[in-house]
C-alpha cells in the first residue's frame, strides 16, 4: 500500500480489498462459484435483452422496461464481479483510490437506476391493471423513454454528488476495505477528514431516493391489489397476479437488501457483505430466471430465438 506524506499524516494512494475470505482454498472455491454466477448473469440478461429486441410480440412498455432492466443488471454485475474475481486469484488485493471512487460511483449510479426502473415498472403495472382503457395513452413511447432516461439522469446526479464529496476526503493511516468492492459508505471509516457532511448527504440522498421509489411502488401495488380483489372473474384475478408476481419478487429482493445495507452502520460485518452480494451480484442473476419462469410470453420468445439460432448453426 503506497502512502504519500502530507504534513503529519500519510495519505494512501490505494486501498486493500479484504474480499470474502483470507483462506486460499476458500478463495479458489469462491472464484469458481462467482465465475459461474457471473456467466449466468451475462447469459441470462443478454438472452432477455435480445429476445425483447427481436420478438415483435414483446413491444409493450412492460417489456421495453424489462429490456432496460436487463441492461442495467448486466452493467451492475460487471462493475463489481470482475474485480472481485481478480482479487480472489491474486495475491495483491489492492485498488487505486481513484479506481475505488470510480467503482463506488458506478455502483451507486447503476443501483439507483435499478431502483427507479423498478418503481417505473410498478407504475406501468398500475396503468395496465387499474387504467386498462387509457393504458396506451398513458404509457406512450415518448413517455416511456423519458422515464428510462430520467431514471438514469437522477441516479447519476445523485451518485455524482456523493462521489465528488468523497473525492475531497483525505484517506490516511490505513486503507483496508472490509468488503469485496468499493461502496461510498465503506470509504468513510478510511478517512482522516471530517465525514459528517458526507454521511449526512448520503443518508438524505438515500432516504429521498429510496423513499420516493418505494412509495411509488407501494402506492402502485396498493391500487393494483385493490383492483384485483374487486374483480369478479377468478381467471382475471389470476392473470393480473401473474403479471405482477415476477416484478414484486424482484422488488422485495432488491429493496430489502439495499435498504438494509445503506441504513446500517459501516463496520465490516459479514451481514454488510451478504446484503451487498444480494443486490449487486445475486439479484442480477435471478432477475432473468424469475421473469423467464413466471412469464409465458418471455419464455416463448426465448425459445423461438434460441430455436432460430440452433437452426442457423445446423
Amino acid at each position: 500500500m503506497h502512502c504519500t506524506a502530507m504534513g503529519n499524516i500519510s495519505v494512501v494512494s490505494e486501498f486493500i480489498l479484504l474480499g470474502l475470505s483470507a483462506d486460499a482454498q476458500v478463495q479458489a472455491a469462491l472464484c469458481v462459484i462467482f465465475l459461474v454466477i457471473y456467466g449466468l448473469t451475462l447469459a441470462g440478461n443478454s438472452v432477455i435483452l435480445l429476445a425483447v429486441m427481436a420478438d415483435a410480440h414483446l413491444r409493450s412498455p412492460m417489456y421495453f422496461f424489462l429490456g432496460h432492466l436487463s441492461f442495467v443488471d448486466l452493467s451492475y454485475s460487471s462493475v463489481s464481479v470482475p474485480k472481485m474475481l481478480e482479487n480472489l486469484i491474486s495475491k495483491k488485493k489492492t485498488i487505486p483510490v481513484k479506481g475505488c471512487l470510480a467503482q463506488a460511483f458506478f455502483v451507486f449510479a447503476i443501483g439507483g437506476t435499478e431502483a427507479l426502473l423498478l418503481a417505473v415498472m410498478a407504475y406501468d403495472r398500475y396503468a395496465a391493471i387499474c387504467r386498462p382503457l387509457l393504458y396506451r395513452q398513458i404509457m406512450g413511447s415518448w413517455f416511456c423513454e423519458g422515464l428510462v432516461w430520467g431514471s438514469w439522469g437522477l441516479a447519476i446526479l445523485n451518485s455524482l454528488i456523493n462521489t465528488l464529496l468523497a473525492a475531497n476526503l483525505d484517506f490516511c493511516d490505513y486503507g483496508t476495505i472490509h468488503n469485496y468492492n468499493c461502496e461510498i459508505p465503506s470509504l468513510f471509516p478510511l478517512s482522516c477528514s471530517d465525514v459528517s457532511t458526507n454521511a449526512t448527504v448520503l443518508l438524505w440522498s438515500f432516504v429521498v431516493h429510496a423513499s420516493g421509489t418505494f412509495l411509488l411502488v407501494l402506492a402502485s401495488y396498493g391500487c393494483i391489489f385493490s383492483t384485483i380483489l374487486s374483480m369478479r372473474s377468478t381467471a382475471g384475478r389470476s392473470k393480473a397476479f401473474s403479471t405482477c408476481s415476477s416484478h414484486l419478487t424482484i422488488v422485495i429482493l432488491y429493496f430489502g437488501s439495499a435498504g438494509l445495507r445503506y441504513t446500517m452502520p459501516t463496520s465490516g460485518s459479514p451481514m454488510e457483505i451478504i446484503f451487498s452480494l444480494q443486490y449487486s451480484v445475486i439479484t442480477p442473476m435471478l432477475n432473468p430466471l424469475i421473469y423467464s419462469l413466471k412469464n409465458k410470453e418471455v419464455t416463448t420468445a426465448i425459445r423461438k430465438m434460441l430455436g432460430k439460432c440452433w437452426r442457423h448453426f445446423e
